[in-house]
């Protein structure tokens, strides 16, 4: 996108404060990963152990901060998302032992739409220690519960609320 996407007006709000609101219509604790000085204003900051590691190290980093054991892991570029599916989600992780409830669309995972339990930090600190930081690869059974693109429509959720905002291009469609 060529510039912090958090911070670009989405419908007259930062990306950011769209997905806060968001994760908080399921959360009362809501936290930013992150630099405490560009997102301090937005609300509680958490920062990267492990740094310039990608998602995946924002995912650790959330994960290590937390006293919960479900944990809803949003990324700030998917403003259509609707607060149900995020209900849904949830219920779903609650009903599972699993470590990851993810959704998956097509062929690709939403990592950073999904509801992890406290102990896969300890999943990704032993993968980001070993310079691992694709997230998808710690995506195994039985400690991944798949939520399908045909499940998420059986429910009455569109799949098309995973559209994020990656290109300008992107950027243009979502704001006409």
């Amino acid at each position: 996108m060529g510039c912090d996407k958090a911070l670009l007006e989405f419908r007259g709000l930062p990306l950011l404060r769209h997905a806060m609101n968001i994760a908080g219509s399921v959360s009362q604790d809501v936290r930013i990963v992150g630099d405490l000085a560009k997102y301090g204003v937005f609300g509680q900051v958490v920062s990267d152990v492990y740094s310039e590691r990608g998602p995946l190290g924002g995912i650790h980093a959330a994960l290590a901060s937390s006293g919960s054991d479900l944990n809803l892991i949003l990324a700030t570029d998917l403003p259509f998302l609707e607060p149900g599916l995020l209900h849904y989600l949830i219920a779903a992780a609650q009903n599972t032992k699993a470590l990851v409830t993810v959704p998956q669309i097509g062929r690709y995972f939403e990592p950073l739409c999904a509801v992890y339990r406290k102990q896969f930090a300890e999943v990704a600190r032993a993968a980001l220690s070993e310079g691992k930081n694709k997230v998808d690869a710690l995506f195994a059974p039985p400690t991944t519960c798949v939520i399908s693109e045909q499940e998420i429509l059986a429910a009455g959720f569109n799949s098309t609320m995973f559209r994020n905002l990656n290109t300008p291009e992107d950027w243009e469609l979502a704001n006409l």
